[in-house]
């Protein structure tokens, strides 16, 4: 399993249940790297999207304790989660928020791709300081390039010893 967002020089990855910045370089990043592979996400990050709606061309799994009417494959608990999972190839399987998302499940990623904007988007959501980690290593980063106005970086980091499921 693998994790992949972009953050502020915070580590900041939203404000008020959105996106900080508009950066389509990494949208496109994004949707190709995900496109055709499975997403795991939290209630209020697929409320974050158009229409509150699964992404297209994804098999979208989502963690939540309530009843959910979606087109998503729904799991209640994090235990039912990694269960469902384990479906999948791990490889294909991407964590793609939120905050809380990420807090319980890059412990479990064997890979982490983070795109970094070098700006302060105000954030109110994090996600885990993977420099501060002794578990995570950056293993590459890109050279900086402009995207939407901003500077921004695609680093990848690798867990060091990812907690088997």
């Amino acid at each position: 399993m693998r994790a992949i967002f972009h953050c502020d020089n915070r580590w900041g990855i939203g404000r008020s249940n959105g996106l900080m910045f508009h950066l389509p370089k990494d949208m496109k990043f994004f949707r190709e790297t995900t496109s055709g592979k499975t997403v795991v996400m939290g209630l209020n990050t697929l409320r974050s999207f158009p229409g509150g709606r699964p992404l297209k061309n994804r098999i979208n799994i989502v963690l939540c304790p309530d009843d959910l009417e979606t087109d998503a494959v729904h799991v209640r608990s994090p235990e039912a989660l990694l269960k469902e999972v384990k479906k999948y190839p791990a490889d294909d399987v991407f964590v793609i928020g939120g905050a809380s998302v990420y807090r319980l499940l890059i412990p479990y990623c064997t890979e982490v791709l983070v795109t970094k904007v070098e700006a302060d988007g105000g954030a109110d959501a994090f996600a885990p300081d993977l420099d501060a980690d002794p578990a995570f290593s950056l293993v590459s980063e890109s050279d900086p390039q402009e995207d939407g106005g901003y500077v921004i970086r695609f680093c990848v980091y690798r867990n060091l010893s990812p907690k088997a499921f």
